[in-house]
């Protein structure tokens, strides 16, 4: 099973970029890095420091963050402390109802007869008082429940006249970014998008790459990129519609898209269609 540094470093090596770009792109500490990648994670700062920087450095590697976070904490790192618990009210209310009980028969005194033989009525006894437990578990005089549902009522009325607010908004700024066909000579025309798609072109060694428009009837067009890629470096392309890539060796050609790599498919000096 290969160490946090090890998948790091594999990670960093597969994007083809060194210690100073990844410490320039993510604005770490190049030294800190080379330590991350050697397993040590003693560089005089707090913990929640270092754990934060591996976060960081793991979501610009597009590795797994919660699996990194994990087996950072398995190491010994970050380990929850464990607080004091807190003994449950009842426990309390049990002693001081054992407490506030009668008086023992111990503690208790017959009374004297009253001189026609009758038994003295019994001294009448204090109110016995709630243990304090048992008072704070009762219901208090707080805020009154409609007071409450008022608040609330308010609180998700304010709350959904924001998002209608928010909803509108987007809706015209959607609108207004929509495209408006434009008329020429009785036909109508939609006019082009004010952004387009892109391509990335990643070397993983040297290789030459022709990106051509393809036309309707199938044919090669335009040239969008034509030149020689050394290992580990990219080139943007634009994407506007169906295109031709030629690539030799085709092995040493990877194509992104969205953040994400993926093998040009092509064997030798070859072509390919996108």
């Amino acid at each position: 099973m290969q160490t946090i540094g090890e998948r790091l470093e594999e990670a960093r090596k597969r994007k083809g970029i060194s210690l100073r770009e990844a410490a320039e792109a993510t604005k770490i500490r190049g030294d800190y890095l080379h330590k991350f990648e050697s397993n040590q994670y003693d560089i005089n700062l707090p913990e929640i420091y270092v754990r934060g920087f591996l976060r960081t450095y793991a979501n610009f590697l597009k590795l797994s963050v919660d699996k990194i976070t994990a087996d950072f904490t398995a190491l010994g790192h970050g380990a929850a402390r464990s607080s004091p618990r807190m003994p449950n009210r009842e426990i309390y209310g049990r002693m001081d109802l054992s407490v506030a009980s009668g008086p023992s028969s111990a503690t208790v005194e017959a009374q004297p007869e009253s001189p026609a033989g009758e038994a003295a009525a019994p001294e009448q006894q204090p109110p016995r008082r709630m243990p304090q437990p048992f008072r704070n578990n009762m219901p208090g005089r707080g805020v009154p429940l409609d007071v409450i549902l008022k608040y609330v009522a308010t609180a998700i009325a304010v709350v959904a006249a924001a998002l209608l607010i928010v909803w509108v908004v987007k809706l015209a700024f959607t609108s207004a970014k929509k495209p408006q066909p434009t008329v020429t000579t009785g036909e109508i025309t939609t006019a082009p998008p004010s952004s387009e798609r892109t391509i990335t072109l990643l070397a993983l060694d040297s290789v030459h790459v022709t990106v051509k428009q393809k036309n309707a009837d199938g044919s090669a067009g335009s040239v969008l990129f034509d030149g020689t890629l050394t290992g580990g470096q990219t080139e943007t392309v634009p994407w506007p519609g169906p295109i031709f890539i030629r690539a030799n060796p085709g092995e040493n050609l990877k194509i992104g898209f969205k953040g994400k790599f993926y093998a040009s498919q092509i064997t030798g000096d070859g072509q390919a269609q996108m």
